[in-house]
């Protein structure tokens, strides 16, 4: 076994876990969980709904990197991730971060609206963790972003380097 399967097996093997686990999760546990808070709370009117698409949605995007990381994956093993193939995966994982990214500040933004704006819940915590969340996912899209760029770069010098030889 070569080296770069030690690490390309027990990945493949972590992200079909997770993958399972966030169907299970959109499939049956959200759902219950949001139709038991819109039943306990009838007053919440159309947040329960909100949040369920919302957590639905940022699901798929992490399946969405599930797949695209798989596709790599696939690609390292045949030694062909420095060419124009992986860019197709990597610009979809970057999309749908950066998707996941907007719908989790829109959400924030309007969560902590509603917090600022109701004085019985005007608890600092949860605007400051929503904020924290929001700036952790930029970091992250971020990196991702410069991780690309570093991607065509040592592409671009595989390519030439193998024009050398």
């Amino acid at each position: 076994m070569t080296k770069m399967n030690w690490v390309v097996i027990p990945l493949r093997v972590l992200l079909v876990l997770v993958f399972l686990g966030l169907i299970m999760a959109q499939v049956f546990s959200l759902p219950g969980e949001f139709r038991q808070m819109a039943d306990e709370n009838p007053d919440a009117g159309f947040v329960p709904g909100l949040l369920l698409t919302f957590a639905i949605l940022e699901i798929l995007c992490f399946q969405i990197v599930i797949v695209c990381t798989w596709r790599l994956l696939t690609l390292v093993r045949a030694d062909r991730i420095f060419s124009d193939e992986s860019f197709v995966w990597v610009d979809v994982i970057v999309w749908a971060m950066a998707a996941a990214w907007i719908m989790l500040a829109g959400l924030s933004t309007y969560l902590v609206a509603v917090i600022y704006f109701t004085p019985e819940l005007r608890d600092p915590g949860t605007p400051i963790l929503l904020t924290g969340m929001v700036l952790i996912g930029a970091v992250v899209v971020l990196t991702v972003v410069v991780l690309r760029a570093l991607l065509r770069q040592a592409t671009v010098l595989r390519t030439d380097l193998e024009e050398v030889i």
